[in-house]
């Protein structure tokens, strides 16, 4: 027997479509990625260096479940000297991935039959995490008009008596857009006058071009903020995010976290404490220095070759891009640009029920190269 809640929990189709993409390169074939949100950049060496030393001297057995000490204080640091935000470390808790993050905040907030509003589209696994503890994921269509966001007009309109929280992502997945500051108070304002929680992705923080960065701790510490170690500082395969929690709900928090981690990965918690450092720093702004060129380059390129992209991101490395002038079918669209010409891109259809037929997702998490590369072959492959 298979439980019931696993009839709604969709594939993440892009697996499939890298899985076939590698099928093809093991094959010989040249291919293009432009589908998985995983930077290109190798981990930056001081971090590995680091990783290499905790081992080395015997750091591979458990840590607290909330994470090693320093790490805490370092990530509280970090707050205080980019954004003027002074948190309390009791605060952060460590976790295998900001997937752990979201597992432990779902779980420790939602009741069974409760809802979470978000965005559609959005990440595909959010509404998986809010059925998981037997929640209702309400993903709200959202489009241009909003910046792919949540608004406070939005989420007052659509509130249930059910409604338990709010998830919004800025940056974005899939679209790379942004909230303002002052969207975002307000969104918080009518989360908190409803009695509901606001919860607050900024997976991406770091990667923003243009805009002014800051934290949704600037506004409130009294909401959930989930971040990672894998996209700004280019450590996926190392499984670390880290959970910002209301003091209220620390205890509980860690209490779980103890029973379904134990602790995240011990050497990745100690390559992580380098993060910090001013040579990793120079690092990663240079890595989202060639993020910016590469939007720069493909977001004019996508759009010449018929592309609708109306809102400019101003973060994270994702093209949400509209197809209807060139496809009606954005999921055997992208399975036959891939056999193709060899780009693999990943369809609407991972993000949501909102005409999700109508558009394609661009990673420019590759080479200035291969994106060039990947644009002629588009462009051949349109003509056909």
């Amino acid at each position: 027997m298979i439980a019931d809640r696993m009839a709604s929990i969709r594939p993440f189709y892009v697996m499939e479509l890298l899985a076939r993409a590698r099928e093809l390169e093991n094959s010989g074939r040249s291919i293009i990625h432009m589908e998985v949100g995983e930077p290109d950049f190798e981990t930056p060496r001081p971090i590995i260096e680091a990783g290499m030393r905790a081992l080395d001297e015997g750091y591979t057995h458990y840590t607290p479940a909330a994470g090693i000490p320093e790490l805490r204080a370092a990530i509280a640091a970090d707050y205080r000297n980019r954004y003027g935000v002074h948190l309390d470390p009791a605060r952060i808790l460590v976790t295998p991935g900001s997937s752990g993050a979201l597992q432990l905040v779902m779980s420790i907030v939602v009741n069974p039959g409760e809802a979470v509003m978000m965005a559609d589209p959005g990440y595909p696994c959010n509404r998986h995490f809010v059925r998981l503890v037997s929640g209702e994921p309400v993903t709200v269509p959202v489009g241009p008009e909003s910046g792919y966001q949540l608004t406070a007009e939005i989420i007052e309109r659509e509130w249930t008596d059910n409604m338990r929280a709010v998830m919004v992502a800025s940056p974005s997945n899939p679209t790379g857009t942004l909230i303002k500051r002052e969207e975002l108070n307000r969104i918080y304002r009518v989360v908190k006058e409803r009695g509901g929680i606001l919860i607050v992705d900024e997976i991406y923080q770091g990667l923003v071009y243009g805009a002014d960065p800051f934290t949704a701790l600037e506004i409130t510490d009294d909401l959930f903020i989930i971040n990672s170690f894998s996209k700004y500082y280019g450590m996926t395969g190392w499984r670390l995010g880290w959970m910002i929690a209301p003091e209220r709900h620390v205890s509980a928090a860690d209490r779980l976290a103890q029973n379904i981690f134990l602790s995240a990965p011990t050497p990745a918690q100690y390559a992580a404490l380098a993060a910090f450092g001013d040579e990793t720093q120079r690092i990663v702004e240079q890595r989202c220095g060639a993020f910016q060129a590469r939007r720069d380059y493909l977001l004019p390129a996508l759009r010449q070759l018929g592309f609708d992209i109306p809102v400019e991101p101003e973060g994270a490395f994702y093209l949400y891009a509209n197809c209807k002038k060139i496809t009606e079918d954005s999921f055997a669209f992208a399975h036959e640009l891939l056999e193709s010409e060899g780009v693999a891109t990943t369809p609407g259809k991972d993000f949501g029920d909102n005409l999700p037929e109508q558009h394609v997702r661009f990673a420019y998490t590759t080479s200035m190269e291969k994106l060039a590369e990947g644009v002629a072959r588009i462009a051949r492959f349109i003509d056909r």
